[in-house]
């Protein structure tokens, strides 16, 4: 038997970055949460996956409307990560963020983002497992620096790295 904490506890060691997703609700609401699990899929055609809990209040509104962005937030928006981590309806309050052509709620200030249209859903324990294809990016490039997630805590990329990616 895994126990969760040493799962949790392995599965941090594992440094990423930090992404929300997000999604507008019928009453034209932000509503999204922070996702750990965010993978590339495919290049052609261009895939992603994210893997929502199955008791997330945004979840129902992705799967219904169809459609998501997902934000690789910068290093100045840990609050936004922390924001969204938690349950409740009124994460979106405060936040700076527009409504784009495609129809998604876009967080001002990420990063990166790319909007997709959900692929294809499958089971995966107590999460989805979203595929979404993309249908629109952007990056930031060199000029925000993405927010970090190792071992329970989050941070801005160490100066060598951030020297480094300004060289290239």
């Amino acid at each position: 038997m895994i126990e969760t904490q040493d799962y949790k506890q392995v599965l941090g060691a594992f440094p990423s970055g930090v992404t929300v997703v997000t999604a507008i609700d019928d009453d034209g609401r932000l509503v999204g949460f922070t996702a750990s699990a965010f993978s590339a899929v495919s290049m052609e055609p261009p895939l992603v996956l994210i893997c929502p809990s199955l008791n997330s209040d945004s979840y129902p509104v992705i799967k219904r409307i169809g459609r998501f962005a997902i934000h690789i937030l910068g290093q100045d928006q840990q609050a936004i990560a922390y924001r969204f981590a938690g349950k409740g309806r009124d994460k979106g309050e405060g936040i700076d963020w527009h409504r784009s052509e495609l129809e998604n709620a876009l967080i001002n200030g990420s990063a990166a983002c790319l909007e997709c249209h959900i692929w294809e859903d499958y089971p995966g324990g107590d999460h989805a497992i979203l595929v979404g294809e993309v249908q629109k990016l952007w990056c930031g490039g060199s000029e925000v620096d993405p927010l970090l997630y190792c071992r329970g805590k989050m941070d801005q990329l160490p100066e060598n790295l951030r020297a480094l990616a300004r060289a290239s």
